[in-house]
């Protein structure tokens, strides 16, 4: 297969992304064209269950798991929570800084 048709191929499977992200671009901005979808500050506060004004990767992974679904980026969640726990370092003179 040429370049080309590889090209016009991708470029083919991508349109339907590109009108998706436009659609999604103008219900988040009014007609000024400034932004009024939900903020960063919006996202946090929701996050923020015990309200103490921080959001920590257990309410960060209870929030995400409660939007796209139990096990949503597993992995990723995991590495962030061992290092929350003080587990993500094995060496012996680093787990007194962890604990």
């Amino acid at each position: 297969m040429s370049v080309r048709k590889l090209a016009v191929m991708l470029l083919l499977c991508m349109l339907p992304k590109f009108a998706q992200a436009a659609d999604l671009l103008d219900y988040l901005t009014d007609q000024a064209g400034r932004y009024t979808g939900p903020t960063v500050e919006d996202h946090i506060a929701l996050m923020d269950r015990d309200k103490n004004g921080f959001v920590d990767v257990f309410e960060v992974r209870a929030f995400l798991e409660l939007k796209h679904g139990k096990g949503y980026e597993k992995e990723l969640m995991d590495k962030m929570e061992a290092s929350a726990k003080g587990q993500s370092c094995g060496t012996p003179f680093a787990k007194p800084l962890y604990q």
